[in-house]
């Protein structure tokens, strides 16, 4: 049974990012082989809507959105884009996910794996593990 891995790298060849840093996935397919399937870029919502500000003066901003790694106005619902563009996927694989993220992810039966390390690497433990679950197989050995 194919599947797919998201995974958030500056260059390709580490997972580096923070998942609210990424903004391009790489969608690896995993079947017989693991293949580099594509990328799936992220636009922000504030690039979406030009019009709209992405200041926090507005008084229509929710203040529990605003600033830290929210990413300002509109955190939220991009947190939410994000993890949408990759709802088809078995799994995240970042330097970091945070709280609000992984309780997205939580809810779509996505797993979520935070890790820096090479991609290569990353991807053969992770595919490991899933094949060792889908064929009901310890993991201890």
């Amino acid at each position: 049974m194919a599947y797919k891995i998201a995974i958030g790298s500056s260059d390709g060849n580490r997972v580096d990012l923070k998942f609210g840093e990424v903004t391009k996935f790489l969608i690896y397919e995993v079947d017989n082989d693991v293949i580099l399937k594509e990328e799936r870029e992220f636009i922000p919502e504030e690039k979406k809507q030009a019009t709209t500000t992405s200041s926090c003066s507005s008084s229509s901003c929710d203040t529990k959105s605003c600033g830290g790694n929210g990413g300002g106005c509109g955190g939220p619902s991009d947190v939410s884009s994000k993890v949408d563009l990759i709802s088809d996927c078995r799994a995240v694989v970042c330097k970091k996910i945070g709280f609000q993220a992984q309780k997205q992810f939580e809810k779509k039966a996505i797993s979520v794996f935070d890790v820096e390390c090479e991609v290569k690497e990353a991807l053969d433990k992770i595919t490991f593990y899933y094949k060792r679950i889908d064929n009901h197989e310890s993991l201890r050995g």
